[in-house]
């Protein structure tokens, strides 16, 4: 009894530490993959110990494309891909791969925006959602560009165990253009085109890397399109994502300068995120007022997206910081 209870508890560690610092559970991790192998997915014991993610994938892609229209604005482009995506990856009954994604465009566009509401839609609401939302803030896991070899392998324990635990894990990078170089690429074995590996199988697994660096590519492209006095709508899609792999492949502010990611093409989509325009803050402002319980107010939303829209210095067409400052500045305006 008292070995079934270790095993046991050796089998809970992926799933009750997401909310830990990787750091501070490297050294269970390790362990714990290793019991998984075990525990085949979908087992009585396995679903009756942990109650564990659906075996059946739940993303209701019709709500997540309504959720994604009535809160995302100026984002045409990223919700298409988006949709897309998820569609095609919870359609195949074993996807060949993970699906792996990365969002691109400058701060205050939607990025963590997109992936929260993609997270909230991915698992039953009575599932809690933190067991297999596992969230990397580069600046607060990854801090030191000294200690890359240590975080690799942390990083490689966390990503097996928890995968191990919930094939449908899903895994955000944030702060990706703060990343040490070279980190990322330990979890390329996990991205492959494999049945499965060491018995865990990944391809259910979702991964979303949030990068700034891009932005500015993205940023002169939709420029350059508007002062061809052409609609935003028009933005070729498929010429935009073919630029965004070679910028941060030679960026060294990008945490996949010179990856083996890109070189190897394990990112399944580049989704770019274009700058917000006037029109789009001023949604973000009536939405937080929505929130808020405030009435809409005409003449504050005009105020304050005007405010907020200052490049290029001389159009002011874009937002530079896109909706990020706007519910600092409705709270202090009502």
């Amino acid at each position: 009894m008292k070995l079934l209870n270790a095993a046991g508890f050796l089998v809970l560690v992926p799933t009750l530490t997401p909310a830990l610092d990787p750091l501070t559970t490297s050294l269970f991790m390790g362990g714990a993959a290793a019991v998984w192998q075990l525990f085949f997915p979908g087992s009585w014991f396995r679903c009756s110990i942990l109650e564990c993610c659906s075996m059946r994938d739940t993303l209701n892609i019709s709500v997540l494309k309504m959720d994604l229209e009535q809160k995302v604005f100026g984002q045409h482009l990223a919700r298409h891909i988006v949709l897309r995506a998820l569609s095609a990856n919870v359609h195949s009954r074993r996807p060949k791969k993970p699906l792996v994604m990365s969002f691109h465009g400058w701060t205050g566009t939607g990025k963590s925006f997109v992936s929260s509401i993609i997270a909230e839609n991915l698992y039953q609401p009575d599932i809690p959602r933190r067991r297999f939302v596992h969230h990397f803030s580069t600046v607060l896991h990854f801090p030191h560009a000294s200690h890359v070899h240590l975080y690799k392998e942390q990083l490689q324990n966390w990503i097996r165990g928890n995968v191990s635990a919930c094939p449908r894990s899903l895994f955000i990078f944030s702060e990706m253009d703060q990343m040490p170089h070279g980190l990322i690429d330990s979890i390329m074995p996990f991205l492959g085109y494999r049945k499965e590996m060491n018995g865990v199988y990944y391809g259910r697994a979702i991964f979303l890397f949030l990068n700034n660096a891009g932005g500015d590519k993205i940023t002169e492209f939709a420029l350059d399109y508007w002062r061809r006095q052409k609609r935003r709508e028009e933005i070729p899609l498929k010429e935009l994502q073919s630029l965004i792999p070679a910028e941060i492949f030679n960026n060294k502010n990008s945490g996949f300068f010179h990856s083996q990611l890109i070189q190897k093409n394990l990112i399944d989509y580049f989704v770019p995120f274009l700058p917000l325009e006037y029109k789009h803050v001023r949604e973000c402002v009536r939405e937080e007022l929505r929130l808020g319980g405030h009435l809409e107010d005409e003449d504050l939303m005009t105020e304050i997206a005007l405010a907020m829209t200052d490049y290029p210095s001389e159009e002011r067409l874009y937002s530079s910081k896109g909706c990020k400052t706007v519910a600092s500045r409705v709270i202090l305006s009502v």
